[in-house]
């Protein structure tokens, strides 16, 4: 092994320290957007019009499974609340005119977190039902269903 760089090493280390420290830089920017995420995260369901609709819900919607007849009818008695909070929460694909096309990995990370969470809700809760249901639901493309799957297992880590 030698010793020491050629100039031509020197300076190609130098130009891998640059980007790895720019690398760094936006991984560190995406980090704290998702922290203003999680800790931002359903800030408009503790205010009006949101906290009326929820309190009353939350229980019924835990308490059956998700994406049954029974959720949907209770979805649909939550319609003005909902609309709102898609309105006011990027991580709900109908925040957007094109749903999941729309979103970036900051929106999409924050999604299967809060989908994962609400599994945990649910007494029959199954994230993997629930990527099921959303990807027939949202129309979602086999690869990102694939993306999404790998993702989720590092819940399970």
């Amino acid at each position: 092994m030698k010793n020491s760089l050629t100039t031509e090493e020197f300076e190609s280390n130098q130009a891998v320290l640059v980007h790895v420290k720019m690398v760094r830089e936006y991984i560190e920017l995406l980090i704290k957007k998702l922290e203003d995420r999680g800790n931002n995260h359903d800030a408009s369901k503790m205010t009006s019009p949101e906290v009326e609709v929820f309190s009353e819900f939350t229980p019924k919607l835990s308490a059956c499974t998700y994406g049954s007849e029974e959720y949907k009818g209770f979805l649909a008695g939550m319609r003005p609340a909902l609309e709102h909070h898609y309105a006011n929460n990027r991580h709900h694909p109908e925040h957007f005119p094109n749903g999941l096309s729309d979103m970036n990995l900051v929106d999409l990370v924050e999604m299967i977190c809060d989908w994962k969470a609400a599994t945990r809700k649910h007494r029959d809760g199954n994230i993997l039902k629930s990527l099921e249901i959303n990807s027939k639901r949202f129309n979602m493309d086999p690869q990102l269903l694939a993306i999404l799957h790998n993702t989720v297992r590092l819940f399970e880590e």
